[in-house]
């Protein structure tokens, strides 16, 4: 198990956490909540680390990211990969600088697997096997990501659920993990699921009713073509071709560039940026209700930003006396 809280004064548990899917106000919330703990941000976000990749991520805008300070964001090239070990030894030496200068760490974005590795540590199986993760991306792009997927269902049915079809990286890492050690992921996964009680955490994740969400996600998706999307991923392949397998994972880009290159008109494009971030969604939010560390915190109406934070400040304060 990687414990990335080595640190005798420092542990990930000692955090603020708020999370939540897609177009549920993180953003908003997560700067009033920074304002009023004292504290400075850390992305939870696996697509916020790169860089030329910001309407499609929503990722905080420059005035936004002005009002409070921001880490891990703009930290790679879209031809990177990354992984989840990555993720945590950055977000560790970022969170011991922000400690050591008397602020608090919030970590806001909606990735459920960096979370549930930030809280409870991650289990890191086999080393790469370079070659053999080289092979399995040659037949990807012969025979296509379902193929690889269907191969997964039969020997890690369990990783195979969790894992879209895709996600060609996370597939890639479960078949890997079955090659090397004849065991599924899923084995390793499971254990490390030992968790903290959520009285002693400070981990949030807002939660609204479906068809409201689903609302918001459409309106968002509206507003990032309208913010100029399109114009985005031109010069995101026109500059970093070819994008890391990581990045391409981004929900939107790959629709934009099936537009660009004529597969599909723009409106279907939309359409699937919006099927697809549901779906997205849809899957965050099994994962919250998963993490046992987590409160979920129900929003309905009009969004007030700095009243939620003003609630999650409360319960987080009243975690820790």
């Amino acid at each position: 198990m990687t414990n990335p809280s080595t640190d005798k004064e420092f542990t990930f548990l000692d955090c603020w956490f708020l999370s939540g899917a897609t177009a549920s106000g993180k953003t908003r919330i997560g700067l009033q909540l920074a304002k009023k703990i004292n504290g400075e941000i850390i992305a939870l976000d696996s697509m916020s680390l790169y860089r030329d990749m910001d309407i499609g991520t929503a990722k905080p805008t420059a005035a936004e990211q002005s009002e409070a300070p921001h880490h891990l964001i703009d930290v790679l090239d879209p031809t990177e990969n990354s992984s989840i070990s990555h993720y945590l030894e950055m977000a560790q030496a970022a969170a011991i600088e922000i400690r050591s200068r008397g602020k608090e760490v919030l970590f806001v974005g909606g990735t459920p697997l960096y979370l549930k590795a930030l809280l409870r540590g991650l289990s890191e199986g086999p080393a790469p096997d370079k070659a053999f993760r080289q092979a399995l991306e040659e037949e990807a792009g012969r025979v296509g990501n379902k193929a690889l997927h269907d191969r997964l269902k039969m020997v890690d049915p369990l990783a195979a659920n969790r894992i879209h079809e895709n996600d060609i990286r996370r597939i890639i890492r479960a078949l890997e993990v079955h090659h090397t050690t004849g065991q599924p992921m899923s084995h390793y996964q499971f254990e490390f699921d030992d968790h903290a009680r959520p009285e002693d955490c400070r981990a949030f994740w807002l939660s609204w009713d479906r068809p409201t969400l689903h609302d918001r996600i459409n309106s968002r998706v509206e507003q990032m073509f309208e913010e100029g999307l399109v114009a985005e991923v031109e010069r995101l392949v026109e500059k970093h071709s070819p994008l890391g397998t990581t990045a391409l994972q981004a929900v939107g880009y790959q629709e934009v560039i099936d537009f660009l290159e004529g597969k599909q008109d723009l409106e279907t494009s939309k359409d699937r940026v919006k099927a697809r971030t549901r779906q997205f969604a849809k899957r965050q939010c099994t994962w919250f209700r998963s993490l046992n560390e987590c409160r979920e915190i129900p929003l309905e109406g009009e969004l007030d930003a700095n009243a939620v934070a003003e609630q999650i400040e409360q319960l987080g304060r009243a975690s820790r006396t």
